[in-house]
Parts: structure tokens; C-alpha cells; sequence
């Protein structure tokens, strides 16, 4: 245990003592210390018999932590304390039985039923010796599986369904055959719990190397469709001779491929540090994605229809965007992972077309890197793993190999750029206004948008030559900025190809 942290629990006990309260730790952190594992940021559970809340909020006031109630109704509270690169969280609870042993009999599963006064903690002979271990937890971290140990533990908070699969996801650890029983039997109750909880537990599940075995797993038992009930309508969807599989089926299958992908890039720094940025929270980009690549054909039953004998899935990647969002919504993400998956499935398709030519064009390029902004890496990698995850008859090994050739060559593309010089226009909106006489109006937008795009391809390289090109396009009133493409830049889906 590091410095900083044992001496703000010695400020904790001093505190307890001077109230004349019996303060246990209980929980994840034993369990935590017992594994060896350490988190960036502790949250450390405590246990007392009563008066956890007015505890709490006096102690917030003397560590200068933030404070708040998360259960009046059972006594329970947090604070939250930031030092240095470092954020603490600390919940009190009152006994949620008469005794301590009753209190630790009302813990999700066994591994999480450990015990610890905290002055024996702090004293380091007692520990682990003095461990309050009742129901066998320390055997079960041993045995490395994931048990109940009593039968209201579903009904007592029905969120501790999905808990049993991300603990196991995060540990690696078995869940019993009388838990997944259990599990089947209640499975219904997870639809009374708060969006925002439902989320973090997904998300421990997302963040793990094989969130797609416990998707497969969820999905099994019937659980996934509570969370996301969209996926109901993807189930048996045939796609055509691309593809191999359903639309779920596929959806689950481009998961697993994203997850080799990523070891694949193992060894890769600058994707290291993309997919491991904090979006929101403490969930990162991969997670995030895991979820975009599980969701890109989310729209393709909507936008199914049959033409000229051919099965065609015209605009689903608008569909998805639009019921992404919502499911988005539905879990109480932020708006920078609603946009940042709507982009995920807006934009899936556009590395395929782009791959149809082995060498795109700058231009292409330029817009693809402008259309999908900060997502450009997250859209490559969910067409990557779309591409792999599509073996029909009609897919032919050399668009595989073309595919792949093509995304990784953006890839290293775009981290260069970012290490370039920072890009500045030539001209502005006021130069126009000037040097033509203008009037603002979202004609001077559009030209700028030309000018940059033709900066960025080398064709416009001076400010005389950006204002020479300006002012040609003054004279055509209805200038398309984007010729041959859909207003944002998609190019038009020729035969509604449906990879």
C-alpha cells in the first residue's frame, strides 16, 4: 500500500476513533489486496453499524472530500477525494444486518464477503491474519469462481446479474452452475435497474481482451436483449452472398475480429494510446468501440429490401446512426460517446469504398480524414474488423487483401498527420469579404471548405493562388463543394453494395 494512501485511512481511524465508531473495510479492496491487483484510482468500501451518512458527511468536511447520499433509505454514502493524479472513493454503509456477519451475508458473491477492521488492517502482523472471512471467500478466490451465498441476492439488487458476468470477465474466474441458475430465473428483474448502473457494469465488460465471449454468453441466457432490445429485430436476418452470417451473428462475430485486431497492434504505441483514452468517466475509447462495431449493422433489418433479384441494405448505415443514438441515450452516455458512436456506424462503409481503388486519391482521403474528424481510426478499425468478420462467397480473398492494404496505410497516415505542423488556412472568411465585396452568407463556408480541401492536396499552396481560385467560385451561385458525393461527403452507394 503506497504512502499517500495509508495515511489518509490513519486520518480515517483517527476520525472513528474520536466518534467511538467500529469501522470495517469490506469488499472489492480485500478482495483487490488478496489478488494483487491494483487500481489507478481505489474505491474503498466501509462498513459501521449505524449513522454511516452523518459519519460521512463530517468526515467529508474534515479531508475536504466531496460528499454525497447514494441510499438514505439504507444508510449509505460517498466521498470522493482527489489528490494528485489520484481520485479516492470512499462508501460508507450502515450493517445491512444486525451483526457484521449479517451485513457480509447480504454481499453480492462470496469473493466480496471479506471483512477487516480497519485498525487491524493498518496494523501490518494482523493482516491477513485478522481477515472476517464467514463464507468462504478467500477459498473461492483460490478456486477462482464466482458464487452466491444467499438466494435474495438477485432480488435484493437485480444489477448484481450482470455484476456476476463482468467480476468474471475482469478475473477470469467461473461462475457456478447454481449462480447461472439463479441468474436464469431472475434475469427479468435487470429490467428494473437504472440505465447509468446497467452501463458501468457493461462497460467492465466491454473493457476486458474477450468481452466478445461474455457477449455470446449474455446473449445465451437471454440478458443482452433486456440491456439492448434493438438486437432482436438482427437476429436471423440473412444478408446475401457476401456475407456467411445472420446480421447478430455477424454483428458478434466483427467483435471477436476487432479484439485480434487490437493484439494485432500490440506493439503499435500510437493505437495503444488511442484505444486506451479516457472518454468519459473511466471508460475508454475501446470499450467504446467494441460497442460501435457490435452496433454498425444495427440498421441493416430496417433498410433490408429486395431488388432485381438482390438482396440490398440502402442507407442502414442512417438507420444505425439513428438507433445508435438512442441506445446511446438509453445508457446515459456522454455526448462525446453519442457522437462518437453515431460516427462509428455513420461512416463504417466509407473505408470499403475507398479500398475499391488500391491507391485513393488525396482528395478522397482528405475526405475522409474531414468527415469522420477525431473517429478516423475508430471507423478503420470497425470496417476492418466488418471486413474480416465477412466471408460470403462473393468476397473475394483479393478485395480482402486490397482492404486491409488500404485501412493500414490510412492509419499510419493519419498518426503522421497528427504529428504534423498544424494546419492554417490561407485565406479567411474576412479575406473574402474584403478582397470581393461580400456579404456574409454561407457561400463564403463553402468556398473556404474548397479552398482547404485543395490546400490539403497540394493544388493551392500560396494566398494569391487560394484567392484566384476564390474568385472563380464567387460566380457560381450554387457551388457543391462535394461534386458527385452526398452532402457529407459519402460517396453514393453504386449497385447498394450491403457489406
Amino acid at each position: 500500500m503506497v504512502t499517500l494512501e495509508f495515511n489518509l485511512l490513519e486520518e480515517i481511524l483517527r476520525f472513528a476513533k474520536s466518534k467511538r465508531k467500529r469501522l470495517y473495510l469490506v469488499g472489492g479492496y480485500l478482495r483487490d489486496i488478496l489478488l494483487k491487483r491494483q487500481k489507478p484510482n481505489p474505491d474503498i468500501d466501509f462498513c459501521l453499524e449505524k449513522q454511516a451518512i452523518s459519519f460521512g458527511r463530517i468526515l467529508a468536511r474534515k479531508i475536504h472530500a466531496g460528499f454525497v447520499v447514494l441510499d438514505k433509505e439504507h444508510g449509505c454514502c460517498r466521498l470522493v477525494k482527489r489528490i494528485q493524479e489520484k481520485t479516492y472513493t470512499f462508501d460508507f454503509a450502515d450493517f445491512r444486518g444486525k451483526t457484521l456477519k449479517g451485513d457480509l451475508l447480504h454481499r453480492d458473491f462470496s469473493i466480496n464477503s471479506l471483512a477487516l477492521e480497519l485498525s487491524d488492517f493498518l496494523t501490518a502482523k494482523k493482516f491477513p491474519k485478522a481477515l472476517i472471512d464467514p463464507f468462504g471467500a478467500q477459498k473461492d478466490l483460490k478456486l477462482k469462481r464466482i458464487q452466491i451465498i444467499h438466494p435474495a441476492v438477485f432480488d435484493e439488487d437485480p444489477l448484481r446479474i450482470l455484476r456476476a458476468f463482468s467480476l468474471s470477465a475482469i478475473f477470469g474466474f467461473k461462475i457456478t452452475p447454481e449462480a447461472l441458475k439463479l441468474i436464469k430465473s431472475k434475469k427479468e428483474k435487470l429490467g428494473n435497474v437504472s440505465f447509468e448502473r446497467i452501463r458501468d457494469e457493461l462497460f467492465k465488460i466491454l473493457s476486458q481482451p474477450n468481452a466478445y465471449d461474455y457477449l455470446i454468453l449474455l446473449d445465451q441466457l437471454k440478458i443482452l436483449k433486456i440491456i439492448i432490445p434493438e438486437i432482436e429485430i438482427m437476429r436471423g436476418v440473412n444478408q446475401g452472398p457476401y456475407h456467411h452470417l445472420d446480421v447478430l451473428k455477424h454483428s458478434f462475430e466483427a467483435v471477436k475480429k476487432l479484439e485480434e485486431i487490437i493484439i494485432d497492434f500490440k506493439n503499435n504505441p500510437d493505437i495503444r494510446v488511442f484505444l486506451y483514452q479516457i472518454i468519459s468517466s473511466e471508460r475508454t475509447r475501446l470499450a467504446l468501440l467494441k460497442l460501435g462495431t457490435f452496433l454498425h449493422d444495427i440498421g441493416k433489418p430496417q433498410a433490408k429490401r429486395r431488388k432485381a433479384g438482390k438482396t440490398i441494405f440502402h442507407g442502414h448505415e442512417k438507420v444505425g446512426a439513428h438507433l445508435t443514438r438512442n441506445i446511446a441515450r438509453r445508457l446515459k452516455l456522454s455526448n462525446d460517446e453519442l457522437e462518437a458512436l453515431s460516427k462509428m456506424v455513420f461512416w463504417h462503409l466509407r473505408p470499403g469504398y475507398l479500398a475499391d481503388s488500391p491507391q485513393p486519391s488525396a482528395r478522397a482521403k482528405f475526405r475522409y480524414f474531414r468527415d469522420t474528424g477525431i473517429e478516423a481510426i475508430s471507423v478503420l478499425l470497425v470496417s476492418l474488423a466488418d471486413q474480416r468478420a465477412t466471408r460470403g462467397r462473393l468476397t473475394t480473398q483479393q478485395s480482402r487483401a486490397q482492404h486491409e492494404v488500404v485501412v493500414a496505410a490510412l492509419i499510419r497516415e493519419y498518426f503522421r498527420k497528427q504529428k504534423e505542423k498544424k494546419f492554417t488556412r490561407l485565406v479567411s472568411g474576412d479575406d473574402l469579404i474584403r478582397k470581393f465585396k461580400l456579404t456574409p452568407s454561407p457561400l463564403i463556408g463553402e468556398i473556404l471548405s474548397e479552398i482547404e480541401e485543395l490546400q490539403a492536396i497540394g493544388k493551392v499552396k500560396t494566398k494569391k493562388e487560394a484567392l484566384e481560385k476564390a474568385k472563380k467560385l464567387i460566380g457560381t451561385p450554387r457551388l457543391l463543394v462535394l461534386r458527385g458525393c452526398c452532402p457529407r461527403g459519402q460517396r453514393r452507394q453504386n449497385e447498394c453494395r450491403e457489406k
